[in-house]
């Protein structure tokens, strides 16, 4: 196995208006999140939170604990949100084992222990999704499925934005520190998240992209209200969101995206809306 990392710096929001498109996606965009039998990771100095994923095919791999963390394990002082949006798998935490079909998802809580990634059939790989944080206290690890979630159907046709929001690793289905994650899907029909527009001025937010279509793609939208930027995409990537910068998107096909925040509290509702007619 392998295990790959980078470190990304955070950016004031003056200085991002001037980046081109090469370094908007240099800063913000992950582009491979998953690789066959290695663990890719960006490590973010937004809210110090690691993005990443791992694809075990011919391998069983483990959640290493890269240098920057500093820390014998690498849950010794994070916590952890997973989601599967591959075929099953087995996630394994100390003596706890935990399988996972699609789009289940797992939270770890800190603590010293070996995590481990595995696929329970090679043909279709397992893809673990994860968002981490840091912790300052430990909360029992916890398996969640779809039934668990507490939905909030949004949106509409007309709109463009029909859509249901799964909140799974949140405060009101288990206790954690600062993660929240959920997975919000789209109708077909639909092509809208998030709109009208915010920004979690509290919060750090990181999104990820799948069931796009290989001849699809995502416009995702980022920037300040008065002062926006987009970044084109494809499934299976990941974009950075700071707390100064809204973050929506459209695409040309309908899709499933996985949100994740982290910061100074728990609140969900926590947002500063922005008028659609406001955005420039």
């Amino acid at each position: 196995m392998k295990t790959n990392y980078e470190i990304r710096y955070a950016a004031h929001p003056e200085d991002a208006k001037s980046y081109d498109t090469a370094r908007l996606r240099r800063d913000f965009l992950i582009e491979k999140v998953f690789t066959a039998d290695e663990v890719n990771m960006v490590y973010s100095m937004y809210d110090r939170m690691v993005v990443g994923g791992a694809m075990p095919v011919a391998e069983t791999l483990r959640l290493e604990a890269i240098d920057p963390l500093k820390a014998p394990f690498f849950l010794t002082r994070r916590e952890m949100g997973i989601y599967n949006v591959g075929g099953p798998g087995v996630v394994k935490a100390g003596d706890a084992v935990f399988e996972l079909g699609y789009k289940e998802a797992l939270y770890l809580g800190s603590g010293d222990r070996e995590v481990t990634f595995a696929s329970k059939d090679t043909g279709n790989p397992a893809k673990f999704y994860f968002n981490s944080l840091t912790a300052h206290r430990n909360y029992p690890d916890k398996k969640v499925t779809k039934a668990d979630a507490v939905v909030a159907h949004m949106g509409s046709l007309e709109g463009s934005n029909d859509r249901n929001i799964n909140k799974m690793l949140v405060n009101q289905v288990l206790p954690t520190c600062q993660l929240q994650m959920g997975m919000t899907e789209l109708l077909p029909g639909s092509v809208w998240n998030t709109m009208p527009a915010h920004v979690h001025s509290r919060r750090m937010e990181a999104y990820f992209y799948f069931e796009v279509p290989e001849d699809q793609a995502v416009c995702h939208f980022m920037g300040e209200v008065d002062e926006t930027r987009h970044i084109w995409m494809k499934g299976d990537q990941a974009v950075l969101s700071p707390e100064w910068s809204i973050h929506s998107a459209a695409a040309t096909h309908n899709y499933t995206f996985i949100w994740g925040m982290g910061g100074e509290n728990l609140d969900y509702g926590d947002q500063d809306f922005s008028k659609i007619t406001d955005l420039k």
